[in-house]
């Protein structure tokens, strides 16, 4: 070990909890701005050590353990190596009844480590959407909010974690965060990535998204370019391959909206394209919702679960990186 490591080995290993006390103190100042020492202290040794006083009773030792944890995500190297060391469910645990500081700590790392690709359904897996969602929907911290978001977005750049989203009954929390203005730039992502599921597409239909994005767009509460992009985008997914969106769109007035976009002189190309496929959707009746719709969307869906009609009859679907120290 080296000096640095061994003084805070043996601060945390002691049975005294105002040795824990410093040690972790002493490991979240050094993990704070140094990358070289995140990379270093993120021993076996350590780790073994941050597991057990993550879960503990005193108040500012699990504090200082689950901000340390944060610091030491943020490398590359160390985001696999955390969650194969068994943190995730211990991370849980704290999210679900620990301090209050302590769960802001915790949905932090919890956002730093789902950005690495291998961890995402690791996370989701052992259980972390739910009270990700829960701390979403209920947490009085604003930063904790963003975090949780942020986390659920990359949870949910993979299928299975989109229908366990749905499943929690995220669509609705959403659309009504959405509607009252809650970290909607946030929200929009999410909502974009649950529309490319069959269960999310369906709960945003049964859920009114339609006339929501749309009305968010009309009263410009999708302020900026990139959520008017992401407000845009959510339409473009729900449209495809769906014969109900056409008629919802209409009575929601998308064909005015989208029209506006295209054809204003301010806003990006790709943002102009999105509502000009829209506006095919809406327009192209004989396409796409004329004779045989039903039986093209019927093998759209056979298609998507990997069935063909023959065989269903013989047997009756970008993310940001943490960088906060703490």
């Amino acid at each position: 070990m080296s000096e640095e490591e061994e003084e805070i080995y043996n601060k945390l290993r002691s049975a005294n909890t105002v040795d824990h006390e410093q040690g972790l103190i002493l490991l979240r100042k050094t993990t704070r701005s140094s990358e070289s020492s995140r990379i270093s202290l993120c021993t076996e040794r350590l780790l073994s050590l941050l597991r057990s006083l993550l879960v503990s009773r005193y108040n500012i030792v699990q504090t200082n353990a689950a901000a340390s944890l944060v610091n030491l995500s943020l490398e590359k190297p160390n985001k696999l190596k955390i969650v194969r060391s068994g943190f995730v469910p211990l991370l849980i645990d704290v999210l679900k009844s620990g301090s209050t500081e302590a769960q802001e700590h915790v949905i932090g790392a919890l956002f730093s480590l789902a950005v690495e690709e291998e961890n995402k359904m690791v996370i989701g897996v052992l259980g972390a959407v739910e009270p990700l969602l829960h701390a979403l929907r209920s947490s009085e911290s604003e930063r904790a909010r963003q975090d949780a978001a942020l986390a659920l977005y990359h949870l949910s750049l993979i299928p299975n974690n989109r229908t366990r989203l749905v499943r929690a009954g995220a669509v609705p929390i959403m659309l009504s965060m959405l509607r009252s203005g809650e970290s909607a730039s946030r929200i929009l992502l999410l909502l974009c990535n649950l529309a490319a599921c069959s269960e999310g597409k369906g709960a945003m239909l049964d859920g009114n998204a339609v006339a929501i994005l749309v009305g968010k767009l009309r009263e410009g509460g999708a302020d900026s370019e990139a959520a008017r992009e992401n407000c845009v985008g959510a339409l473009l997914t729900l449209s495809v391959g769906n014969m109900r969106f056409r008629g919802l769109a209409s009575e929601a007035g998308a064909e005015a909206i989208m029209t506006d976009i295209v054809e204003s002189e301010g806003g990006s190309e790709r943002l102009k394209e999105k509502a000009g496929k829209i506006l095919q959707a809406i327009r192209g009746g004989e396409r796409e919702f004329g004779e045989g719709a039903e039986a093209r969307e019927w093998n759209r869906m056979l298609e998507a679960s990997g069935l063909s009609r023959s065989q269903f009859q013989g047997g009756q679907k970008e993310g940001f990186a943490y960088s906060s120290q703490f």
